[in-house]
């Protein structure tokens, strides 16, 4: 199915790909603008020889073909998919031959650890691996190497992973091993080259999954760059990351991996650049799951991932997933509604009572949806015994009124109502009381997440905004923002809101490394490797976001960069907001009076504006006062926001100077010793965050880096706040 939104295609299309559980989505978005052009589904081929990827070429070709985009127009394409995901949960990855390495006394250590066994992927699902250990006491040659490859290969083998203890120091043995398996023509990974952190195990276990995967994705990355390519399509393929940005297809053929979890990353990174959310939690409402995640400060949180509960050296967003959407089905037991999912309506292989054609007479019928549930679900049957309906969210939120009109899930109000008619009649409620009961369960899933991310990411719960996304969004957004007492948004085009997200994703990055008390040099070098990544990569050197964090408890420094490519660089063209409505959007985000925000500074492409609020605790006994902060862009969108900051505006000659003397009046001593505040600089048009740091000197050496970029007479804005 397809839809265009637009026929002219006289400046850049970036086009984005989302597989999901049940649709695979196709967008074209203008490069310049981000205004939805045209966009298309299929089914999800889980089940082809080809897997997913063929649902992939099959929603490009449609968007290519009935919406009549030149290829010549085509300036980005890149794709999410739940292959690396699914064919580890499924099992579906080759057996593994693992070269392990060590020299010296603690070789029987390193034998141990890069010895994984038998790897559990998910529940009753196994890697097989095939292990040999080589003691590099005595330098391997390269016909050490291809005797063990063979080796492994006859025992069973289809990919390989090398990995010796202190490779990230010493990469050289790893090196010449994957060299020995090219000539082989097998496929292999270096656990160096996947990360450069210690621990032999975790790297070792690393690099044994994504060896796992790469007969598989390579295969999958094949199909879909040739199809590009035969549709004429000049711009290179990329792929979704599981941190939100994308990589091209030379990096994914190396690091598979880094796709596991792309779909959700795909949401989140719509939600930053699309919706630009710059504080607030992103709830994506599928048919059968909804992902929720926080949004601080412009950026999304991490995790390390686990796979069968073994952790990863691999970062994903930070997306939890609960078991209960637009499509769930309620449960009842003894004459009450007593839960919502987690079986869908999809799962069930039913259909929704909002998009039936007139439900006159609906019977509710009991049933298991798949062998082995309870027969506790509730379903509905129409002029026979056969259970072909049911009533889900989407339903009660429209029985509510709680859907917008125009809403992709807005249903047929006469089927809904007599649906809940029947549904009350069976419980002895009203059909409002059931529909209030239906979401008030679906909801109690999703507020503990939501009011813990709210607390981990320290955003304020009273000021906090709940932004909907995915084609369920307003089956339980909008309840959820009426439980929680906090303002919602639906995002527009939110059916295909992953999709738009694979389409705007930048080139994406990171570099890390384990250093004790990293100097000034070694994070400026790292901040530059992670620059030269993505330039490789094709991102437009001028235009490079670079976030660089230190953690004190793992000694881990991380670098990560990102940007946008040469053709499609983002030019800002919506209409510039005026003064009075910026004050309005400030007061509404702080909730006061708009008589109580002040514009305090400004420069060409921001302005910032600030209050004082009063709080009284402890029954009025103490009174806490806080300078809530917002930054707001030209078009009125808020960039920045934070509960108590103070603000500096100076010069790009004197901003050094300016950082130190913020500081140190915002610093405070705990039993941590001293805690600096985080900063954040507005440099032209950049705004750069350099809130990750430990010390003040390493925050003034990453400014200078940019601060070198500007006339030295530049307006610079400096931003402090409380950690």
């Amino acid at each position: 199915m397809l839809r265009i939104l637009a026929m002219s295609y006289e400046r850049a299309v970036r086009i984005g790909i989302d597989v999901g559980g049940t649709f695979t989505h196709a967008v074209a978005v203008d490069a310049q603008s981000f205004t939805l052009l045209a966009k298309s589904k299929v089914s999800t081929t889980h089940r082809a020889k080809e897997g997913v990827a063929l649902g992939v070429v099959e929603a490009l070709k449609e968007l290519l073909t009935v919406a009549s985009i030149s290829p010549e127009d085509v300036a980005f394409v890149a794709h999410s998919t739940t292959q690396a995901t699914n064919a580890l949960l499924e099992g579906d990855v080759a057996p593994v031959g693992v070269i392990g390495m060590g020299a010296g006394a603690d070789a029987w250590l390193a034998k141990l650890a890069t010895n994984p066994g038998r790897l559990e992927l998910a529940p009753g699902k196994f890697l097989t691996v095939y292990h040999r250990f080589i003691d590099t006491s005595k330098p391997p040659k390269r016909e050490d190497f291809i005797r063990v490859l063979q080796e492994l290969k006859t025992q069973g083998a289809k990919a390989f992973a090398i990995s010796e203890a202190f490779s990230v120091d010493q990469p050289a043995n790893e090196q010449c091993a994957r060299l020995a398996a090219e000539e082989l023509g097998l496929l292999a990974t270096a656990g160096s080259e996947i990360s450069q952190l210690y621990g032999l195990k975790i790297r070792t276990r690393t690099a044994v999954l994504n060896a796992a995967m790469l007969p598989k994705m390579l295969e999958s990355a094949e199909l879909t760059e040739r199809c590009v390519i035969e549709a004429g399509i000049k711009a290179p393929l990329m792929i979704m990351r599981s941190d939100g940005g994308v990589m091209d297809i030379e990096a994914m053929r190396k690091r598979p991996l880094l796709t596991m979890l792309s779909g959700p990353a795909a949401g989140v990174a719509a939600a930053m650049i699309f919706l630009r959310i710059s504080d607030g939690i992103f709830i994506e409402v599928g048919g059968t799951s909804t992902d929720i995640s926080a949004i601080a400060n412009g950026r999304a949180q991490y995790r390390s991932a686990e796979i069968g509960g073994h952790k990863i050296y691999l970062r994903t967003l930070d997306v939890r997933t609960v078991g209960v959407a637009g499509g769930s089905m309620p449960r009842a037991k003894d004459g009450h509604l007593v839960d919502v999912g987690p079986r869908s309506a999809h799962i069930a292989g039913l259909k929704y009572v909002s998009f039936s054609e007139n439900l006159d007479d609906p019977k509710i019928k009991m049933i298991a949806p798949i062998a082995g549930d309870a027969a506790d679900y509730v379903a509905i049957a129409h002029s026979e015994n056969e259970a072909k309906y049911c009533i889900t969210p989407t339903c009660a939120a429209n029985l509510l009124k709680l859907v917008p009109d125009g809403d992709c899930a807005q249903g047929n109000m006469v089927s809904i109502e007599n649906c809940f008619v029947a549904l009350g009649k069976a419980i002895n409620k009203t059909k409002e009381e059931c529909a209030e009961k239906i979401l008030s369960l679906a909801a109690s899933k999703c507020t503990p997440v939501i009011k813990s991310l709210i607390k981990e990411r320290h955003l304020d719960e009273q000021t906090t905004v709940l932004y909907g996304g995915g084609g369920g969004a307003a089956a339980l957004v909008p309840f959820l923002s009426r439980e929680l007492d906090s303002r919602f948004e639906l995002a527009d085009s939110a059916d295909v809101i992953s999709a738009i997200g694979v389409a705007l994703a930048l080139i994406r990055e990171t570099v890390e490394r384990q250093i004790i008390n990293p100097s000034n040099d070694d994070i400026l070098r790292l901040r530059q490797e992670a620059q030269d990544a993505v330039i490789a990569m094709g991102a437009n050197p001028n235009a490079i976001d670079i976030f660089v964090e230190i953690d004190a408890k793992t000694n881990i420094v991380r670098a990560t960069a990102s940007g946008a490519t040469i053709l499609t660089e983002v030019k800002d063209t919506k209409a510039a907001a005026s003064l009075a409505d910026k004050t309005k959007l400030v007061a509404e985000s702080m909730r006061i009076t708009a008589e109580a925000v002040t514009l305090v500074a400004e420069n060409e492409y921001f302005q910032i504006f600030a209050a004082e609020k009063k709080q009284r605790h402890l029954w009025g006994l103490i009174t806490e006062i806080t300078k809530p902060l917002r930054v707001l862009d030209r078009s009125g969108t808020i960039c920045l926001q934070a509960r108590n900051a103070e603000v500096a505006s100076t010069s790009a000659s004197k901003a050094g100077e300016a950082i130190s003397t913020l500081s140190n009046k915002l610093a405070h001593w705990g039993d941590a010793g001293k805690t600096i505040p985080n900063i954040v600089m507005l440099a032209g048009a950049k705004i750069v965050d350099l809130s990750g740091l430990l010390d003040l000197e390493q925050i003034k050496s990453l400014a200078k880096v940019e601060l070198d970029l500007l006339p030295v007479d530049a307006n610079v804005i400096l931003v402090a706040s409380q950690p």
